[in-house]
């Protein structure tokens, strides 16, 4: 079977017509016609009319389809946007659903692709912009000193209010610590539930002393609207009432390695962890450094917001001023 792709031919639609009807299978005529499985499959599902498959049809479709004027929206307006886009880390998705407001034109998410893959047979990179999933997660190991859940006073995640599940409202947090490579620093993470709204900030121990300070910090010298935090039940969290006392918030943990109750903040960790890989030592990641990634994070626009950005979501509801995600030194 050739490597070249060339139009079906007139005789070979004759061909899947017999064969369909002698009840043979897709994978079978595309055998018996030298053709691959994609493309008897793709042209018995384009070209069959409200009878089913038929030949003479099938070439009348198929000529009204090529003599169809070509998409002529891949301008340079439009490729230079894409590019653009991949490189602030958008996804194609986010791509396509904000270009026609941005630039007043809009391609498929398929287009996107096509450009990309194009790109990268010519040598270029674009595709080492795309989100790609890493390999599977180690397990974690749970030993007798494994102390996550043994947090004083701590509040279980059922007595949430349920205004907070729902998200009807903005300052309902999710806080998590990220380790670099050998415990050698650490990030923290905020998430606000509504708006997606994050803010990180660093810290160079896993100790609640050190977490609780930077969690103020973040929270209170920014001035940001607080209503609850919700963690998980690591031990650096343990000084959670001195948070709640100084921002006039109310703390709740998740049930012991269930992640899956805090599912915004893991997923957010895995945004950030495109800028911070796993294996990266932490400790001298700089305040920059962090201002970027959560400049980049609340710009970018989210399909469960409705293509709107955290900031924007954040900003709205507050009712404040166009919100400002640098951290002042």
């Amino acid at each position: 079977m050739g490597k070249l792709y060339s139009q079906l031919t007139e005789g070979e639609r004759n061909q899947i017509y017999a064969l369909k009807q002698a009840d043979v299978s897709v994978s079978r005529i595309a055998e018996i016609i030298s053709r691959d499985r994609s493309t008897v499959s793709r042209e018995i599902k384009r070209n069959r009319g409200l009878r089913g498959y038929r030949p003479k049809q099938a070439n009348k479709k198929a000529e009204e389809r090529r003599k169809r004027p070509q998409n002529k929206k891949m301008i340079p307006e439009v490729i230079a946007y894409i590019e653009e886009r991949l490189h602030e880390e958008y996804s194609p998705e986010q791509i396509s659903y904000t270009m026609q407001e941005r630039i007043g034109v809009r391609v498929s998410i398929e287009r996107i692709y096509q450009h990309i893959w194009k790109d990268k047979k010519q040598g270029g990179e674009l595709y080492k912009k795309l989100r790609i999933a890493g390999g599977k997660k180690s397990r974690k190991r749970y030993g007798k000193k494994d102390w996550r859940g043994k947090i004083p006073n701590r509040t279980d995640i059922d007595e949430r209010p349920v205004i907070v599940q729902e998200k009807a409202r903005i300052g309902d947090w999710e806080a998590d610590l990220i380790s670099g490579s050998h415990h050698c620093g650490f990030l923290v993470s905020l998430v606000e539930r509504k708006s997606k709204f994050t803010l990180i900030g660093q810290v160079k121990h896993k100790n609640a002393v050190e977490v609780k300070a930077e969690i103020i910090r973040l929270l209170f010298q920014e001035k940001k609207p607080v209503h609850t935090i919700t963690y998980d039940n690591g031990r650096e969290f343990s000084a959670h009432e001195l948070v709640n006392k100084c921002l006039e918030c109310q703390s709740y943990f998740a049930k012991p390695y269930h992640s899956w109750e805090r599912g915004l903040n893991e997923n957010t960790n895995g945004l950030i962890r495109q800028y911070f890989p796993k294996g990266m030592d932490l400790r001298d990641v700089s305040r920059e450094e962090l201002s970027f990634v959560m400049t980049r994070l609340n710009n970018r626009p989210r399909k469960s917001l409705a293509f709107k950005t955290p900031c924007d979501i954040f900003a709205k509801s507050i009712l404040s001023q166009p919100c400002l995600v640098a951290l002042e030194s």
